[in-house]
């Protein structure tokens, strides 16, 4: 049986992981986190990812934790509206069609209930080297220890540590995208029913948008600002919000009120909004999947479907090629490119907002997960 070890539990480490296991591999999933991390913003399932997730019987459940929105409004940054509708919103889209948003926590919750019993799960520690040969991947962990794989797969996000180790320090493959955004829960203070309220200054482009959660009992909100790159510690939470506190101080509307909430905030989430270009996602026994790879940030509104579909064709192919990991890994790249090109683009294509729907709809339908198909 062969070893796969997967660095990080969010949504593209779990769904390969539960791919693998049923082609008979022995799976260690390790995550940094303490559990399955908890909050953060509704994402989108859409196009072939709603497969990938039908094909793990999750179809169901997921269907059942949608978010409800019936609208959104748009106002200028002193809180007056300019704009509403009652057919989408900026987060999911047109409210008529067969894609599905629901809260990122909820997802991750289902893809590890999934696995939880059939996959080895390493909470609380991290991979801190790595050391490759033919015959297999010697792995040294932050906590202590030693372990050997036949394979290793950064999951691990935008700052992956198994990118940074491999293939190289974060820069030499990061765009910066001119954005920083954070994420944050509150009480409904606002009394929103199922309807989203979006913001922004004309002049600073600093903004945000809320909605609510949760039978409307909760606030999940996304306040960001324009800028050119921004030194912060990524695991300074306190510097943070005081970054994004300072950023969005003379703003109107309910702002003061929502930069009150961030500071007592338990569940924060900052980063620039920046994609991972790389020549290659594989090298030797070690390949990349989801934002470790091929993050298209937040902007594109695939980031999630992305690591589905990655996921999925990455464990289609190494489940299909058997010991042959390098003939895996080359079918993974070939089909994953044109999918990952056709949705980066779209974070880039309206910097002012949503992608147009004709290149959303060409993007999230981008690839076959059939080989054959």
């Amino acid at each position: 049986m062969r070893k796969v070890l997967i660095s990080g539990a969010g949504i593209a480490g779990p769904t390969l992981a539960y791919w693998l296991q049923r082609k008979g591999f022995s799976v260690t999933v390790v995550e940094r986190s303490p559990g399955p991390r908890n909050g953060g913003q509704a994402v989108d399932i859409r196009g072939v990812a709603l497969d990938v997730v039908d094909r793990m019987g999750l179809g169901e459940p997921m269907r059942a934790a949608r978010t409800r929105m019936h609208g959104m409004s748009i106002l200028d940054g002193a809180g007056n509206e300019l704009f509403r509708s009652e057919e989408h919103t900026f987060s999911g889209g047109r409210l008529d069609n067969e894609d599905v948003e629901l809260l990122r926590e909820d997802l991750t919750a289902m893809l590890h209930a999934v696995t939880r019993d059939r996959v080895e799960h390493v909470f609380g520690d991290s991979i801190n080297a790595l050391q490759q040969d033919e015959h297999g991947v010697r792995v040294e962990f932050e906590r202590g220890g030693f372990r050997t794989f036949d394979l290793v797969i950064g999951a691990d996000g935008l700052h992956s540590t198994v990118r940074r180790l491999v293939f190289g320090p974060e820069q030499q493959f990061s765009t910066h995208l001119g954005q920083y955004l954070a994420i944050f829960p509150m009480a409904n203070v606002l009394g929103l029913d199922n309807w989203q309220v979006w913001f922004r200054d004309g002049t600073s482009g600093a903004g945000g948008g809320v909605y609510p959660v949760r039978d409307n009992t909760e606030l999940r909100v996304t306040l960001g600002f324009m800028s050119e790159p921004v030194t912060y510690d990524y695991r300074d939470t306190e510097q943070q919000k005081q970054i994004m506190a300072e950023r969005l101080a003379d703003l109107g509307w309910e702002v003061p009120k929502l930069l009150s909430a961030m500071a007592e905030a338990p569940d924060f989430y900052f980063d620039v909004m920046s994609q991972i270009r790389m020549d290659r996602w594989t090298t030797g026994r070690v390949a990349l999947i989801g934002d470790a790879g091929y993050c298209a940030s937040v902007l594109s509104g695939q980031g999630t479907s992305l690591a589905l579909v990655g996921a999925y064709v990455l464990g289609d192919e190494l489940g299909r090629s058997g010991t042959d990991h390098t003939a895996a890994f080359a079918a993974y790249e070939r089909r994953m490119r044109p999918f990952v090109a056709l949705n980066q683009a779209l974070a880039t294509e309206n910097p002012d907002g949503p992608a147009p729907e004709e290149s959303l709809n060409r993007a999230k339908n981008g690839i076959s997960l059939d080989v054959d198909a």
